[in-house]
């Protein structure tokens, strides 16, 4: 047998932690000397020590640690390893979604230092736009942060370009995206989700039923809209959608819709790209805003 102190550095765990465990019942020493009462643990009893070791540093309780071991056959490696690998995922998704939490943060705190030295909106040009017929597919973005839709809107243009060559439809122009909330009441609250469009701009006389696994859709004129040329990757667009919103506020126009990106250039790299931001807009009434 070894004594408590024995015992906890071959488990490489703490006395005072041992005594806890025989405390609340979860490991009790294999014998107590009635006289000094000095606490004696065999090697079998590694096997149980290891098992409450790993189980609570999967996130277990003590409690559910004991009911765990005590209530069933011993847990085997296949199962810790099984639990291992749960832990694990939950681990990753946990980490994933503090990363783009941070960056969320980062991306916002790079536009308060910048606030003195954005664009003062000089480039936007306000333009009608022409009604386009385009080819989609659509998807659901939980938020509509560019995080969010990026995720989204890559992979469905992926596949739309790819369902096109397949049924033998040509393109007419560039990608064209837009967005919809989903779920939003008059006073714009309901929820965060954006139903993205990934389009793509086809032939007129391409007809609306034409076999395909993606929509064809008739996007209606715009007869007054604000543009904004943004050069670099739509992650980082948030700057120049905040320059648009300001020059639509100082110049008399209030919004009139979600605006549609317009991919001028996908040349190279997402940091090289070219994508004119296109908001519908109309004039103000006074005292609206």
């Amino acid at each position: 047998m070894f004594s408590i102190g024995a015992f906890a550095a071959h488990g490489r765990v703490s006395v005072r932690m041992l005594r806890h465990y025989d405390a609340v019942g979860l490991l009790r020493p294999a014998r107590v000397d009635p006289a000094s009462g000095y606490r004696y643990y065999t090697a079998d009893q590694l096997a149980r020590l290891n098992r409450i070791i790993a189980l609570k540093d999967l996130g277990f309780t003590l409690q559910q640690v004991r009911v765990i071991l005590d209530e069933r056959e011993p847990v085997s490696a296949e199962e810790l390893r099984g639990m291992l690998r749960l832990r694990e995922a939950e681990l990753e998704a946990s980490l994933a979604a503090d990363a783009a939490r941070l960056a969320r943060v980062g991306a916002r705190l790079r536009m308060i230092e910048s606030e003195g030295r954005m664009s003062s909106g000089d480039d936007v040009v306000i333009k009608s736009l022409p009604a386009v017929r385009v080819a989609e597919l659509t998807g659901l973005a939980e938020r509509s942060e560019p995080d969010a839709i990026g995720p989204v809107i890559q992979p469905l243009y992926g596949e739309l370009l790819e369902r096109l060559e397949t049924a033998g439809v040509a393109l007419a122009g560039n990608g064209l995206a837009y967005y919809e909330e989903t779920g939003a009441g008059e006073d714009g609250d309901g929820g965060d989700a954006v139903r993205v469009h990934a389009a793509v701009q086809i032939d007129p006389g391409t007809p609306p039923d034409v076999p395909g696994a993606f929509e064809v859709r008739d996007l209606p004129a715009v007869e007054c809209a604000a543009t904004l040329v943004h050069r670099g990757s739509m992650d980082e667009v948030m700057p120049s959608l905040q320059t648009l919103a300001r020059w639509i506020e100082a110049n008399g126009y209030r919004s009139a819709g979600y605006p549609r990106e317009l991919q001028l250039s996908c040349e190279g790299g997402p940091d090289q790209w070219v994508t004119e931001l296109q908001e519908p807009v109309v004039r103000a009434r006074p005292g609206n805003g």
